[in-house]
């Protein structure tokens, strides 16, 4: 599959990044949060106050397996998709991923002002980014490519990704195994 699946904390440009790639390589762009949010008809946040962020894993993982079933797509990742193996092993098995990377300084200024981030609805929001980037790290770093967004335009990034989906295409060639005749 030729999926592009972008990764990363919130306000880590993935939407942003996702439609412009979308556009570029003329491929159709979801966004995951979005498409959670209308097959459940309701925001984000509400889900989390509601149900849990337990609930939410879970409806997104189901919403991931059925994207993952489509072709041409790049898919702007909710920031803990990573947090489950299984979501990175369906990823890398229907496309490439992408880990766009920005400091805490970056997503506290780009998510300011913003209500529907459930998980910096906190007294010290700054604190629980520095918290969660910590504790995300070893897992956005399993994307394997990581680019960071935060001294980047639009155009630097996409032209990145781009750079970095042409160079994974050619070099996962399929290798014909050797098969050894046995010597009677």
């Amino acid at each position: 599959m030729n999926n592009i699946y972008l990764v990363g904390f919130m306000a880590s440009g993935k939407t942003t990044i996702g439609r412009e790639l979308a556009k570029r390589q003329k491929k159709h762009f979801i966004d995951l949060d979005d498409l959670i949010e209308l097959k459940e008809g309701r925001r984000i946040a509400d889900i989390f106050a509601k149900e849990g962020e337990a609930y939410f894993r879970k409806v997104e993982k189901l919403t991931l397996k059925e994207v993952a079933k489509q072709e041409d797509f790049v898919v702007a990742c909710g920031g803990g998709i990573v947090l489950d193996s299984d979501n990175l092993k369906i990823m890398k098995q229907t496309g490439k991923v992408v880990c766009l990377l920005a400091s805490a300084a970056t997503i506290l200024k780009r998510a300011s002002g913003t209500s529907h981030r459930p998980l910096l609805n906190v007294a010290d929001p700054k604190k629980q980014i520095e918290l969660l980037l910590k504790l995300r790290a070893p897992y956005y770093a399993q994307a394997g490519t990581m680019i960071k967004t935060d001294t980047l335009s639009v155009k630097e990034v996409v032209a990145k990704v781009l750079k970095i989906s042409t160079k994974k295409s050619q070099s996962h060639k399929a290798v014909k195994p050797q098969v050894r005749k046995k010597k009677k």
